[in-house]
């Protein structure tokens, strides 16, 4: 199977539609994709009624962010629909970065940034607005040359993550919440904690003991020898592995495009619901 396991759509802070990200993946040759926007499931539905049309096989995402680390992330798949403690999660994490936008609008004022909060919703088109959206609206100003250099600058130091907080949950809750709802559950591009290795394995374990099924093991930006300790790392802790491009579209990720991973997918489509 191709596939691709962790993509973005503006449901959360992907530049294109679920509607539209189907239509990508199916031009990219895909056999399935699962859609895995930040904290919410609100555009899985629309996803899978677009894949049903194509003969795609779309199945149920969530990138779930965790506070035991500074980009602790949480990929949770298959899981059902309906009122779920999954459910009720996602809406406190709405609500959180629906409370944050303002935060983040008087922090840039702080810095000298003028940034209207309009522009960023235009430029978000839906109803989360993400650091990503505030990183265009920055290039869109000339504050900045790229989404990059906007969080290197502000939207990602080390006072910009002490100043402006939102709700997150602990990664043990994120976990048992997806398998909860039936889902299964993969650590999402380890690297992006910074932890070092045995910390990162000590991390592993314990997730494991909470209900971890696998770990992300290919990514575009691995390097060959991070990509070697996270197999050792799937292999030791028999678990299952995972890869994708975190696709958001080129306007917010330009040099990522959606991957075409062979992977072996039979204990994740067990459990899955591909129905609307």
């Amino acid at each position: 199977m191709l596939c691709d396991l962790h993509t973005h759509t503006t449901a959360s802070d992907g530049q294109y539609t679920p509607t539209e990200l189907v239509g990508l993946a199916n031009a990219r040759g895909l056999d399935l994709l699962a859609v895995t926007d930040h904290d919410t499931i609100a555009g899985v539905a629309e996803a899978q009624r677009a894949g049903n049309a194509l003969g795609l096989t779309v199945i149920r995402g969530v990138e779930l962010s965790a506070k035991d680390y500074p980009n602790c992330h949480i990929l949770g798949y298959g899981f059902r629909d309906g009122d779920t403690e999954l459910a009720r999660l996602c809406e406190k994490f709405r609500a959180g970065r629906d409370d944050r936008k303002y935060k983040i609008v008087d922090f840039l004022h702080e810095k000298g940034v003028d940034i209207d909060l309009t522009e960023v919703e235009e430029i978000a088109g839906g109803e989360v607005i993400a650091r990503p959206h505030f990183a265009q609206a920055l290039v869109r100003r000339g504050y900045v040359s790229t989404n990059r250099e906007a969080f290197d600058r502000y939207l990602d130091t080390e006072e910009f993550r002490r100043r402006v907080k939102r709700f997150k949950a602990d990664a043990r809750t994120c976990v048992e919440a997806i398998r909860a709802a039936g889902g299964k559950v993969s650590l999402a591009h380890p690297y992006q904690m910074g932890l070092p290795d045995g910390e990162l394995e000590d991390l592993v374990g314990r997730l494991k003991g909470w209900g971890l099924d696998a770990i992300e093991c290919y990514y575009p930006k691995y390097s060959r020898s991070q990509q070697a300790f996270y197999l050792h790392l799937a292999e030791k802790y028999r678990l299952h592995q995972t890869g994708g491009s975190d696709f958001h579209g080129e306007r917010v990720k330009p040099d990522v495009e959606l991957a075409a991973l062979g992977l072996e997918l039979d204990w994740m489509l067990s459990a899955t619901q591909t129905g609307d």
